[in-house]
């Protein structure tokens, strides 16, 4: 080790909700763990709709405290073209994101994990023992660097730190995602989203109630540079004309938009590597249908921390070792592949056949067994046996995978 610089077991790159929870239960595993943040406080900007369902919170044993939680919903609501309503009834919670993410940190913190503000990683380098490595010697912005490690997590979202320092993988196709918070939005408390290419192409439209009356509103796209244009369209010709949109009470300055890009050409072909792992966006993990990416990223922490606990303890910090993790990802997290074509074939349909399909889906859309889904599939292909060509059956089908059970939210 270098005189100038700390060990620790594990550093993670970057405090969203991956980074804070990969900090947390690698604390908790006995390991000297440090989190680095480039920004100078954790959870802000928001980059995301702020949601998570019942499921993910028992799926990660996570017990949510009453501040970090705005409203309680009952599932998400498809509406299609032609104004079809169809619901995905299943509990969980709109968040306050920035405090979620803050207590997470702090519960990290709580366990031993050392946290870094400002600190920004542009460097690093592999560290040997004779012909053994041994881990990551690390530099960048910030008062800590450099900084050595066993293990690295990276969970720095889209912008990949590891990926693009290591030229480990390239750079994902992303979309843009932004929103309002706006004030006195009707609810009846399911999350609402709008499959309506007139405005937004290969994308969706959102509102997600909050509390106070209070909700985002939002679009995500691949024509980024239409973005906002494409929102303020939406709001101007719909209910929400007439709403006030304000800031958030987390962003003191500039417009009161908000959001980010979302990687979605699925998980990286390299998650991991010597004394090196990848987790949520960095790794590609959202849910492809509707760009969730909360429940991905907790888990896949989750995955990380167990990984590199039992790495460290054999002494093999090798890609071979961590290839545990890979496989743990892969068993547990939805066919990416299958999803995609999906979607592809959803987003190839018209405003016709989308709706069409719609007419043909029961109204609770959760329902659906395997003898549902057939029967849905009869009554699409006898009112339009040409659909069968456009792919309808995985289009339809891509709406199950965007269930909580399959990481969907």
């Amino acid at each position: 080790m270098a005189d100038n610089s700390t060990m620790y077991d594990v550093l993670v790159i970057g405090a969203g909700p991956g980074g804070g929870n990969a900090a947390l239960h690698s604390a908790r595993a006995g390991l000297s763990t440090i989190l680095l943040e480039d920004h100078d406080e954790i959870g802000t900007p928001v980059h995301c709709g702020e949601c998570i369902s019942d499921v993910a919170c028992a799926n990660l044993e996570l017990e949510l405290p009453p501040n970090v939680i705005s409203k309680r919903v009952h599932g998400i609501r498809v509406i299609f073209p032609d104004g079809t309503q169809k619901k995905l009834t299943e509990e969980g919670y709109v968040l306050e994101k920035h405090l979620f993410e803050r207590w997470i940190c702090d519960e990290a913190v709580s366990k031993g994990a050392e946290l870094c503000l400002g600190h920004k990683v542009s460097s690093m380098e592999k560290m040997y023992d004779g012909e053994k490595f041994i881990g990551w010697r690390c530099n960048g912005k910030g008062d800590k660097f450099p900084i050595e490690a066993k293990i690295v997590i990276d969970a720095s979202g889209v912008a990949g730190v590891s990926s693009k320092i290591l030229e480990l993988n390239p750079r994902p196709h992303v979309i843009a995602g932004m929103q309002y918070e706006m004030l006195e939005v009707p609810t009846d408390d399911y999350l609402d989203f709008y499959i309506w290419p007139k405005y937004v192409e290969k994308g969706y439209v959102w509102m997600i109630p909050k509390s106070d009356g209070r909700a985002n509103v939002g679009l995500v796209t691949e024509n980024k540079s239409q973005t906002k244009k494409a929102l303020d369209d939406f709001i101007k010709d719909t209910h929400f004309n007439d709403l006030e949109q304000v800031s958030p009470s987390w962003k003191t300055k500039g417009n009161p938009a908000f959001g980010g890009t979302i990687p979605i050409s699925g998980p990286h072909e390299k998650t991991h590597a010597d004394g090196l792992m990848l987790i949520g966006d960095a790794a590609g993990f959202t849910s492809p249908l509707f760009e969730g990416g909360s429940h991905l990223a907790l888990k896949s922490a989750v995955f990380a921390a167990q990984t590199a606990a039992k790495a460290i303890t054999s002494g093999n910090l090798n890609a071979d070792s961590l290839a545990e993790y890979t496989n743990l990802w892969k068993k547990e997290f939805p066919p990416y592949n299958k999803i995609l074509s999906g979607k592809s074939a959803l987003f190839n349909l018209s405003d016709s056949d989308m709706s069409l399909m719609a007419q043909c889906f029961p109204d609770e859309m959760s329902n659906m067994g395997p003898h549902g889904k057939i029967l849905v599939c009869l009554k699409i292909l006898f009112r339009r046996p040409k659909l069968y060509l456009k792919r309808i059956i995985p289009a339809m089908l891509s709406f199950g995978y965007s269930r909580a059970k399959y990481y969907g939210w």
